[in-house]
């Protein structure tokens, strides 16, 4: 699934990464747990989380996560902008919760690894 078709499911705003919105995932994970995602994450996965921290930027970098998506509302602090830009990671925010994002994204087609 196109990281556009993501933000349009979601009613999300585009944070960084406009430019790469023709990226495609082939999974998600939504987790506020960076050592669950650590365990889960393979390759083209989309990361929902509520955490705003800059561990989140930095285990996306590590897993080569290449969008992460903001739920309920949370916008990330300037300084994870920042990485994230540097490190090429798509920053997304939805209003929407992370049950209902996910269930919108699984919904869609996007799947989850098992």
């Amino acid at each position: 699934m196109k990281l556009r078709e993501i933000s349009e499911i979601l009613e999300a705003q585009v944070i960084t990464g406009e430019d790469l919105l023709e990226h495609t995932v082939t999974a998600g994970c939504g987790s506020d747990l960076m050592s669950d995602v650590m365990a889960y994450v393979t390759e083209s996965v989309l990361l929902l989380t509520g955490l705003i921290n800059l561990q989140v930027i930095r285990t996306a970098e590590m897993m080569d996560i290449k969008a992460i998506v903001f739920v309920r509302g949370k916008l990330p602090l300037d300084s994870m902008v920042e990485l994230a830009r540097e490190k090429g990671i798509v920053l997304m925010s939805t209003k929407l919760t992370m049950f209902v994002s996910c269930g919108r994204l699984y919904n869609a087609g996007l799947q989850g690894k098992s």
